[in-house]
């Protein structure tokens, strides 16, 4: 894969792209029953639903009321119930793990010079407790959360916001890496080179903005910044 010129950044989404998701559904799908999987799969897509439609409406909420309301939907669609159950699902949302190639390829990244930062939906106590739980506390320059700026990525006002913080004028400099496609063609319409990290097999939206480059993982990441 060819490298991408003149990258100084490299800016990172951290649900789906760093941290796996779909731990919660999965540890705890015994006491869940046989919709997990599906369970799982609605959480997630209501959970960006309500990211996007609370932005057109002008009614912010932060990420973890979004995720909270997101399971409840789920957990309703399908039935399901229980003492505590929905307290432990979200509990466990704050302890993510890693993926795990994430943590070599950050400091990878970071011998070569490169700024690294986090910019996500998540609420900072929730980008917080995720990163410690995941030990990558010193592999981040910045952990930005789109709180600071009151509205959902694909906001451009999101990926501006990054930029000013890491003190860059130039979009093209900034490497900005994630699982989401819809996260991947707001980023590139943005100005960003996107790379879009194939996790899921998806193929890429009908949006404007053409990632940059696309990868499995990040294990290969420093060979291309």
């Amino acid at each position: 894969m060819e490298k991408l010129p003149g990258i100084r950044a490299c800016v990172f989404d951290a649900y789906g792209t760093l941290f796996d998701i779909q731990a919660p559904i999965a540890r705890l799908a015994p006491e869940i029953g046989p919709h997990a999987e599906e369970i799982s799969a609605l959480w997630r897509r209501k959970q960006l639903e309500y990211s996007w439609l609370r932005s057109l409406m002008g009614v912010h909420a932060d990420f973890w009321r979004v995720t909270g309301d997101a399971l409840d939907y789920a957990l309703d669609q399908f039935g399901v119930s229980g003492p505590g159950l929905r307290d432990e699902i979200m509990a466990l949302y704050l302890k993510l793990d890693a993926y795990a190639e994430v943590a070599d390829a950050l400091a990878a990244v970071k011998a070569r010079g490169k700024l690294t930062a986090i910019l996500s939906n998540g609420s900072p106590s929730m980008l917080k407790a995720a990163v410690r739980h995941a030990g990558l506390d010193r592999l981040f320059d910045m952990v930005l959360s789109v709180e600071d700026v009151g509205i959902y990525k694909p906001s451009r006002r999101v990926y501006r916001h990054a930029m000013q913080k890491l003190q860059i004028s130039d979009a093209p400099s900034v490497c900005f890496l994630t699982s989401n496609t819809w996260d991947a063609h707001g980023a590139a319409t943005f100005g960003f080179q996107a790379v879009r990290v194939d996790r899921f097999g998806l193929k890429d939206e009908r949006l404007p903005g053409k990632p940059a480059a696309l990868v499995k993982d990040l294990s290969g990441l420093a060979g291309i910044v």
